[in-house]
């Protein structure tokens, strides 16, 4: 990983995280604000999902209103999704709440939740909570330890890391949060991506490089291949780190602020696909050589998708022929099979579309075994690429998903 472990402050940002209760019955921080300076712009981009969930409406709704940005009210434990009209009347109760509490306007606020579908949100435990939260207000480094773990849900750990690089000879600071354990697939793969950084740079500049980051970050990770009604991934620009506003997105400038957050949600996606529920291995599935990197995302997507391509991987069965018949359903246009190269880590299974000469099963229980696999799949037909990260699928997943509300 090319970023560090833990959070950085943030010059403008700060965060209070206190317990509403969201849960019924845990004793645990369910509420989470992180609030802005003035000045502050951000970019966000949301699940694909058409059952999306109201905080996610509200969301869009209030950055195409305004790009600058004052607060994030997220909670853990209540996703207020498929809750209806009722389900954005709380949000919007939740969010001028907030905006009479801080006096700033509604359109300022972006609402987060994530937890269980189908529930009323509990509006009066929120509402009663903002004011300790906004009294909890702090920029260090505990208060960003305390925030992730606040959203957590199924997560077994907090995932928090940070980044920095140098702009017009001014350090840049980046510090990001991710939640996300399962019900995660690619488009907004439930799971949130929380980015700060003090970085000048112009709303439009900055959703430009937060997409980008993401399509190769966020957007290729999956656990379970359950796209969430809750997703997203948010960035707040604080401007405060003293180098000359950004606003060309393919500026070297730019580039060098990209490439940092690129690093960043990377980083965090990983963290997300080491975390799935009841998870025992890591795995990347690596296309490459296809007809383009759309095909190549196709391609290993459908690989990190097979349930029995990921059940093999819990077992640490060699059963290969699992992997290529999911590489030949690939809906891709053509596939030229005799071409087909494939590899477990080191040791290569498949030459040329068959069973490779020197291929032993032991060989490939051996390349099966460790807790970090790559599986590459050359395809010999281009130079598209596409790298996608995922997990194996355990009874221990099975076990948490249907003791979920129970």
């Amino acid at each position: 990983m090319k970023s560090s472990v833990g959070g950085l402050p943030i010059q403008g940002v700060r965060l209070g995280a206190v317990k509403a209760p969201v849960y019924r019955n845990k004793d645990r921080d369910d509420l989470l604000l992180m609030a802005f300076d003035e000045g502050s712009v951000g970019a966000a981009v949301t699940t694909t999902n058409q059952f999306c969930a109201a905080p996610v409406h509200v969301l869009r709704a209030h950055l195409a209103s305004t790009p600058h940005v004052r607060f994030w009210l997220l909670n853990a434990g209540n996703a207020n999704a498929g809750t209806g009209e009722a389900g954005m009347e709380a949000c919007d109760q939740t969010v001028a709440e907030l905006a009479t509490n801080a006096g700033v306007a509604k359109d300022s606020i972006w609402p987060f939740s994530t937890g269980v579908i189908g529930e009323p949100l509990p509006v009066e435990s929120i509402c009663h909570a903002l004011p300790r939260a906004i009294d909890a207000l702090n920029g260090s480094v505990d208060h960003w330890e305390r925030a992730s773990r606040a959203v957590m849900t199924t997560d077994t750990h907090p995932k928090l890391r940070h980044i920095q690089c140098v702009i017009q000879g001014k350090t840049v600071t980046l510090t990001g949060m991710a939640k996300g354990s399962g019900m995660i697939h690619p488009n907004m793969a439930t799971m949130f991506g929380l980015i700060a950084s003090d970085v000048v740079m112009s709303a439009g500049c900055l959703q430009s490089i937060l997409a980008g980051s993401v399509r190769h970050s966020f957007n290729c990770v999956t656990v379970d291949g359950d796209t969430s009604t809750n997703d997203a991934c948010a960035l707040v620009a604080t401007q405060t780190a003293g180098h000359r506003l950004i606003d060309d997105p393919k500026s070297p400038d730019a580039q060098q602020f990209a490439s940092a957050l690129s690093d960043l949600c990377d980083d965090l996606a990983e963290m997300l696909a080491r975390d799935g529920e009841g998870a025992t291995k890591f795995v990347r599935v690596i296309c490459e050589e296809a007809v383009s990197d759309s095909d190549a995302h196709t391609i290993a997507n459908t690989v990190a998708l097979s349930p029995l391509v990921k059940t093999a991987l819990a077992a640490s069965d060699p059963n290969w022929g699992r992997i290529v018949a999911a590489v030949g359903r690939a809906p891709v246009s053509e596939i030229a099979i005799e071409r087909v190269n494939v590899w477990i880590n080191d040791v290569q299974i498949v030459q040329n579309g068959g069973r490779h000469p020197q291929y032993t099963e032991e060989a490939g229980q051996a390349a099966m075994n460790p807790p970090e696999i790559d599986i590459r799949i050359a395809m010999g037909a281009g130079s598209g690429y596409c790298r996608v990260m995922t997990c194996d699928l355990t009874k221990e997943y099975v076990r948490i998903n249907a003791e979920y509300r129970t």
